[in-house]
């Protein structure tokens, strides 16, 4: 279940009715979740907490949908779900890999977004939005140089803004996501203690007090 309480739709602001309606039909999101995608919807009941995140969210991706952008769809959504993947988002990463198909990149260009920098499937303008992309979302921004020039050699200032802008957008929303435990990413933390590694341990501290030289 998410961290944070949900909006019931008879609880919501007009502006997020309309949305309930456009991604849920008449149902009640909260009472009766689910989305067309298979996920619960709970980014949507969330995010409605506070309407005006939720109507900059949106702007947000009618920003990157919108005709006017430069960018190439496919270079576009290369980011997003390699952004998915770096910041470990299932919710980010799974979306888009569909995402990335629907804009024509292959089932083994998708796959192999967990080790591009070993695939031979994308030509060099990928690798490079591949390569930021990293930097952004890994290394918090510092990008080499060599980066930035392997990009320019493909993309304009104008395509480079709007990667930048999206990647780091959507960096927000993996974050946000796992945070909240929302959508696909109500997952428990993998980083916990296993109980059974003491007994181990405390055999290898036997074992070192038994040596010949322990005394010593």
């Amino acid at each position: 279940m998410p961290r944070l309480r949900q909006v019931p739709k008879d609880q919501a602001d007009p502006l997020t009715q309309v949305l309930y309606g456009m991604l849920f039909g008449d149902r009640d999101p909260v009472a009766e979740p689910g989305t067309a995608s298979g996920t619960p919807g709970n980014w949507w009941t969330v995010f409605a907490l506070v309407p005006e995140a939720l109507q900059h969210a949106v702007g947000g991706f009618t920003f990157y949908r919108s005709p006017d952008r430069r960018l190439d769809p496919v270079l576009r959504e290369l980011g997003q779900v390699r952004t998915g993947w770096a910041r470990g988002s299932s919710f980010v990463y799974s979306q888009h890999c569909k995402a990335c198909r629907d804009v024509g990149l292959s089932d083994e260009q998708v796959d192999a977004i967990p080790h591009w920098q070993v695939a031979d499937c994308f030509d060099p303008a990928q690798r490079a939005v591949l390569a930021y992309t990293d930097c952004l979302v890994l290394q918090g921004g510092r990008t080499p140089d060599g980066v930035i020039d392997a990009l320019q050699r493909h993309l304009s200032d104008e395509e480079i803004l709007e990667l930048t802008y999206i990647v780091t957008t959507y960096d927000l929303h993996a974050v946000t996501s796992r945070a909240l435990r929302l959508e696909l990413d109500d997952v428990d933390d993998p980083c916990r203690e296993h109980p059974d590694l003491q007994g181990r341990f405390a055999g290898l501290a036997l074992m070192d007090d038994e040596r010949p030289d322990a005394e010593s």
